[in-house]
């Protein structure tokens, strides 16, 4: 009798039910993974005899199937999630274990998407949102969105056009665009591609003078906005991303070379610095005085400070005359406090009382995330490694789609909840899980 067995086909519709499901790569789960999972004994049909799987059989037939099953193009994808299965299969281990890691064991990484199941939204019911309002206002300005490209590094590590394609999507569909401080591609080719100078993200550095120096040449680069990163000056353990460069068969030296002074050297925004005394993106002992002398050093852009996650940090800052706060764990990279940004925001924004403007990101991936934090009160929302999946899978084009996925489903979610632009959501539109409502409709 020819074909297949009845074990050996449905085997292997699950094996490409596995490799087809965002959950496969959601779960961090590789091939290798799968296969000391389903190591296996199936009978055959023939004689009743045993047939040994084995794990190597199991890799082989998963790996075909991950290449069989992920998307061939941009516009066959049907979340942002179908992008990163096509990153995990084009780039290297080390490479895409720099993007997917957290720190310690990951737990905040897991948070951040963990958090969103702890809200649950109330739509409303027989409202005309026939035409909706998605933009918001940010420092006076009006944007599209509040959907934002958030600042991520060494992009040229995913993409040879790196942070250029990235801002060439960003200006096709109008974004906002936050330059990472550890760009592989300088701030003026990146103003240039955008067509309008980025806001400009900086790591504070151990050397005061090499923090102040690229802040002085964002802002004659014409950059309107300076965000302080405050959430990596301890330190931390990124222990995974150092396990997956241990699956990389190429030498990393070979391109990176070793230690702070090849890193910087990599760099474009570290060029003509002195950095004799600079030996890390991050300083111990910053302070509000560090930040007050940040401020001091470009007056004329605004001041933003990136990290805070406590109601008693945005008091603060908000006292201290920040303009404005993102609410961040730096995607789960920062520290392993197991704490998500969603359930951090409320914190926050009791912290600054409606003073300054609250953004967030991390973790984020849907459009019913967005809404769930402009309900709580949010005013924009960042986007990271979506992005950076859609770089890696298909670079400029891949971009473009993750941000036209995002907007559809944010567009689809604020019709859902009944409201007409987000100054329509109110706040009782969102709840925490066991959360009591009153008779009023407030929580």
């Amino acid at each position: 009798m020819s074909g297949s067995s009845p074990n050996k086909s449905g085997r292997r519709t699950f094996l490409r039910y596995l490799a087809a499901s965002p959950l496969f790569a959601a779960a961090g789960l590789t091939p290798h993974s799968i296969a000391r999972l389903l190591e296996v004994r199936a009978d055959e049909a023939a004689g009743g005899r045993n047939s040994d799987v084995g794990a190597d059989g199991v890799l082989r037939e998963l790996e075909q199937l991950a290449q069989d099953t992920v998307i061939q193009a941009p516009d066959q994808a049907l979340s942002v999630l179908d992008f990163e299965a096509v990153a995990r299969l084009r780039l290297p281990p080390a490479h895409f274990g720099y993007m997917a890691s957290g720190v310690d064991d990951d737990a905040t990484l897991r948070a951040n998407r963990q958090g969103f199941t702890r809200f649950q939204l109330r739509p409303r019911r027989l409202v005309d949102v026939h035409r909706v309002d998605t933009s918001v206002s940010i420092f006076g300005e009006r944007w599209e969105t509040p959907i934002i490209i958030c600042p991520c590094g060494s992009q040229n590590a995913f993409h040879p056009d790196g942070e250029l394609a990235t801002a060439r999507a960003a200006r096709a569909k109008n974004h906002l665009q936050i330059l990472s401080g550890v760009t592989t591609t300088s701030v003026e080719d990146v103003n240039a591609a955008r067509g309008r100078p980025v806001w400009y993200q900086c790591y504070p550095s151990d050397d005061e003078h090499v923090a102040q120096a690229i802040a002085r040449r964002a802002a004659k680069a014409g950059c309107p906005v300076l965000i302080l990163t405050v959430d990596l000056n301890a330190g931390r353990n990124i222990e995974s991303q150092l396990r997956a460069a241990r699956l990389d068969s190429r030498n990393c030296a070979d391109c990176h070379g070793v230690g702070m002074a090849s890193y910087f050297k990599r760099k474009p925004m570290f060029d003509g610095l002195d950095l004799s005394h600079a030996s890390d993106t991050g300083d111990p002992s910053m302070n509000w005085d560090y930040v007050k002398r940040m401020r001091d050093t470009v007056p004329g852009m605004k001041l933003i400070l990136k990290g805070i996650v406590t109601r008693e940090d945005a008091t603060l800052a908000a006292t201290h005359g920040i303009d404005a706060i993102v609410v961040s764990n730096h995607g789960g990279r920062a520290e392993d406090s197991m704490r998500s940004t969603i359930e951090s925001l409320p914190d926050v924004l009791q912290g600054t009382a409606g003073r300054i403007p609250v953004l967030v990101d991390s973790g984020f991936r849907r459009g019913t995330d967005v809404i769930k934090a402009m309900a709580l009160g949010a005013t924009a929302v960042g986007f990271g490694r979506p992005y950076l999946w859609g770089l890696a899978a298909f670079g400029q084009p891949g971009v473009e789609m993750v941000l036209t996925i995002l907007r559809r489903e944010t567009e689809l979610a604020l019709r859902q909840m009944g409201a007409t632009s987000f100054a329509k959501l109110a706040r009782s539109q969102v709840m925490e899980v066991g959360a009591r409502l009153q008779p009023n409709g407030q929580r």
